[in-house]
């Protein structure tokens, strides 16, 4: 089963642990075999094996939640995190200043306010009120 190699008060034992039934264990040490009592019984050990979770699909094997396949756009401003858009505070042609509210996100039941992170006009609104977005999600493009 297991080897052992021990040093005690200088000298060194090689102790192989041949097997354990109950309290009774054969071992060898240094050759010699012994069988020792053991004042209780030896625990067996359970492994449990965790696995992550399947994502959910649906019936055609595709996942539920993608994210976008269309590349980014250059000037998004994008999503921080996953959320519900719950406002849009602006539209195409507006002019922006760099820190203006242009839409409220809901995420983790609190209101975020994503800003315009450059000066410019609203070229694009990719989201609609009520949408759900992911995290890097493109939101609104700045031209």
């Amino acid at each position: 089963m297991k080897s052992f190699k021990y040093t005690i008060n200088g000298n060194v034992y090689k102790v192989h642990i041949n097997s354990v039934e109950e309290d009774i264990a054969e071992v060898e040490v240094n050759g010699t075999p012994y069988k020792v009592k053991m004042d209780k019984p030896a625990k067996k050990q359970v492994v449990t094996i965790k696995r992550p979770a399947q994502a959910p699909t649906t019936a055609t094997g595709e996942p539920v939640v993608s994210r976008p396949a269309t590349p980014s756009a250059a000037g998004a401003v994008k999503s921080p995190l996953p959320g519900v858009i719950l406002e849009i505070k602006c539209k195409v042609g507006d002019t922006v200043k760099r820190g203006q509210t242009l839409l409220i996100l809901e995420a983790m039941k609190m209101e975020n306010s994503i800003n315009a992170d450059r000066d410019g006009s609203i070229i694009e609104i990719k989201v609609n009120k009520g949408d759900s977005v992911l995290e890097n999600a493109d939101l609104v493009v700045i031209g």
